[in-house]
C-alpha cells in the first residue's frame, strides 16, 4: 500500500490472475458485439455477457454489486452509464454502451465499449471514435508519466484537438481495481491542480473517459441506476483495466494486452511474466 489512500499494489501473480479475468471480459464483449443489431433487447445482451462469462467459470462483477440486477450495463443514446437491461428493442441508429466485469480468484476486470448500429448518424461515430481515442491516449500516457493526472491531461488533449466540441463526464470517473471492482485511487477524466498518486508497477487501474455531445452534465433516473445527459444529448463510454509492471503496460481485459492501439502511440506492451 501507498499513499494516503492505501492503494492496492500487485504482485506478477496477482496481475495474472486479472488477466484472466480480463480476457472472460474482452470475450463477453466479443460475443455482445456480434449479437448487437436493431431489433435485439439490451436483455438480449445482458444473456449472451451471463454465458460467457458462465462457461468460464467466471462470476460478474455486477450482478448483486449494491443490488445491481444484471450481469452488463447497457446504456443508449442519452444514458451515459448504468444503464439496466431489460426490454428495450434497439433501433438503427442507436448508440450502445456496453459495461461488463467479471471476477476469476477473487480479483476483477473491468471494460467498456460504444458500438453505434447501422443507419449511424456520422457524429454518433465520431463521439465513439473520440472517446477511444481519449481512453487509448489516456493509457499511453502512463508508459512515461510521473503521476496519475497525466490521465485526465491526456483526455483533455485528445477532446481540445477534435473538431468537435464535447463535454467531459466528471461525476463518475476512472477506479482502481483488483480485490474489489472500485478501489482508491479515482482516475479523473480532467485536469486539476492535484497531481494524483506516483505511478509505480502493482498499480492497477481502470480508465473510462466518457464524453457527450452537449452538456457534460448528468443526472439519474428514477431506477436509482441509469445516468444520463440532462440536456438529451448522445453519449460514449469507453473502458479498459490496465496494469503498470516493472517493464511496462499491459491492457488486461483488451485481447492483444493493448499492442495495436499502444503502437500507434510508440508503446510496446510488457506482460507481466515473472513475480
Amino acid at each position: 500500500m501507498f499513499g494516503r489512500e492505501r492503494i492496492e499494489i500487485k504482485t506478477g501473480a496477482q496481475v495474472r490472475a486479472m488477466r484472466r479475468a480480463g480476457l472472460v471480459v474482452a470475450e463477453a464483449h466479443a460475443a455482445v458485439l456480434e449479437a448487437l443489431r436493431p431489433g435485439a433487447t439490451t436483455a438480449d445482451l445482458d444473456a449472451v455477457a451471463a454465458a460467457v462469462i458462465a462457461e468460464a467459470g467466471a462470476t460478474p462483477s455486477f450482478l448483486g454489486y449494491h443490488g445491481y440486477p444484471a450481469t452488463l450495463c447497457v446504456s443508449v443514446n442519452d444514458e451515459i452509464v448504468h444503464g439496466i437491461p431489460g426490454s428495450r428493442v434497439l433501433e438503427p441508429g442507436d448508440v450502445v454502451s456496453v459495461d461488463c466485469g467479471a471476477i476469476v480468484d477473487g480479483w476483477h476486470g473491468d471494460a467498456a465499449f460504444t458500438a453505434v448500429l447501422p443507419e449511424a448518424d456520422p457524429a454518433d461515430v465520431a463521439l465513439s471514435e473520440t472517446t477511444e481515442d481519449a481512453m487509448w491516449a489516456a493509457i499511453a500516457a502512463l508508459a512515461t508519466g510521473e503521476r496519475l493526472g497525466v490521465v485526465g491531461e491526456a483526455v483533455e488533449g485528445v477532446v481540445a484537438e477534435a473538431p468537435t466540441t464535447y463535454g467531459i463526464v466528471q461525476e463518475y470517473v476512472g477506479h482502481g481495481i483488483g480485490t474489489a471492482m472500485h478501489q482508491p485511487p479515482e482516475v479523473l477524466n480532467y485536469r486539476t491542480r492535484e497531481r494524483g498518486p506516483r505511478l509505480r508497477p502493482g498499480l492497477c487501474i481502470a480508465i473510462e473517459p466518457m464524453l457527450t455531445r452537449g452538456s457534460r452534465m448528468t443526472q439519474v433516473l428514477e431506477d436509482d441506476w441509469t445516468v444520463v445527459t440532462v440536456d438529451g444529448s448522445r453519449a460514449a463510454h469507453w473502458e479498459h483495466t490496465v496494469a503498470i509492471g516493472p517493464d511496462g503496460l499491459w491492457v488486461l481485459t483488451a485481447a492483444d494486452g493493448g499492442a495495436e492501439r499502444l503502437a500507434r502511440h510508440g508503446v510496446t506492451v510488457a506482460p507481466w511474466d515473472v513475480d
